[in-house]
């Protein structure tokens, strides 16, 4: 039986009656196919790194998708915080993705790029959508969107403990202070990114100042505000540069916990 559902997207009453799917002439469809091959490619290298609960610790580095490593499972020498999750029994990097994750899933920009890429809602500016409906993020599970705010918080932590680590990598093997190695510098450009995207946040630039209603009363504010805005410009670039640096962060301790290759040491 056919449905009699009124249409609410773009096939909607109201809207305009165009029969082509779309009137642009450019190469449209390129971005949202390259934030799909790239994501996907991200998703199945981290979902393999994450399960596989091995080679994620070269003395003195730790790989930023198992920080910080909280249970019994962890390595030796890789856990700086103790471990109160002994009861886990699954890849330490299960019990910590989930925050990160959940920040980047429920980030703005991102939201944008994977409705367009996976779900082809739109698939593009002035590009129709395939879906007869439209609903937003007002109801189950896309509601939950919403809570992208207190993932920010998280990140904010794991940012400080992604810094914590940095400062950790400048001792040697046997954890002497004053060396530093090539995976040093590595995880020095993946905090400073990681500290980029969390800081453009839309999140985080709403809290500063989105509620200010004269920001002359509050000067500090209103300077970290204009400071965040402009990151905030930057936060698409920063997301997927952020993204790569994590990946490559850890394949690089991968391949040295794994014998492939040897950390190049400065001093």
């Amino acid at each position: 039986m056919a449905s009699t559902e009124t249409p609410t997207g773009v096939n909607g009453p109201t809207r305009a009656r165009i029969d082509a799917r779309t009137l642009r002439r450019d190469r449209w469809w390129l971005s949202p196919l390259t934030t799909f091959v790239v994501f996907t490619a991200f998703v199945i290298y981290a979902t393999w790194r994450a399960f596989s609960g091995a080679n994620y610790y070269a003395s003195p580095y730790l790989s930023p998708l198992y920080s910080p490593c909280l249970t019994n499972l962890c390595v030796e020498g890789s856990s700086d915080f103790g471990q109160p999750f002994s009861w886990w029994q699954l890849s330490p990097a299960l019990l910590i993705l989930i925050f990160p994750l959940g920040f980047r899933m429920t980030c703005y920009y991102y939201r944008k790029a994977y409705y367009r890429a996976f779900w082809l809602s739109p698939p593009s500016c002035a590009v129709a959508e395939p879906h007869k409906k439209y609903t937003g993020e007002t109801r189950l599970p896309l509601i939950l969107q919403n809570i992208h705010r207190w993932f920010w918080y998280a990140a904010m932590v794991i940012a400080c403990v992604l810094t914590f680590d940095l400062v950790l990598s400048f001792r040697n093997a046997e954890h002497e202070w004053g060396h530093m190695g090539l995976g040093s510098l590595v995880l020095l450009i993946n905090v400073a990114l990681i500290w980029l995207y969390t800081l453009s946040c839309h999140s985080c630039r709403h809290i500063l100042g989105g509620r200010l209603r004269h920001f002359s009363k509050h000067p500090v504010r209103y300077k970290l505000w204009t400071w965040v805005s402009k990151l905030n410009e930057r936060h698409s670039m920063l997301a997927w540069a952020s993204l790569f640096s994590v990946a490559l962060a850890d394949l690089y301790i991968y391949l040295l916990a794994t014998g492939v290759i040897t950390d190049v040491r400065f001093f």
